[in-house]
């Protein structure tokens, strides 16, 4: 799994376990919808940390809580 995917992954999880949709977390995240949308569709694979962190603002959890997950523990090499 690429870092892009894992990312992508993980907000769905986030949004599940707070039981909101993908546009409500864009609102309560000050992003634009397009953006969460891009990133969510896999059109965006290196979302930044700047849009990450806002992610966890508008969850109320931490940087360090979003990546607490299995999903980024076996990610595959980007370079090639």
């Amino acid at each position: 799994m690429t870092s892009g995917e894992a990312v992508r992954l993980r907000i769905e999880e986030l949004c599940r376990e707070n039981e909101i949709t993908v546009n409500k977390l864009a609102t309560m995240s000050g992003i634009t919808q397009s953006t969460l949308n891009n990133i969510i569709s896999g059109r965006n694979r290196s979302t930044t940390i700047g849009t990450i962190q806002k992610i966890c603002d508008g969850l109320g959890i931490t940087i360090q809580e979003f990546f607490e997950s299995d999903l980024f523990y076996h990610l595959e090499q980007e370079l090639r």
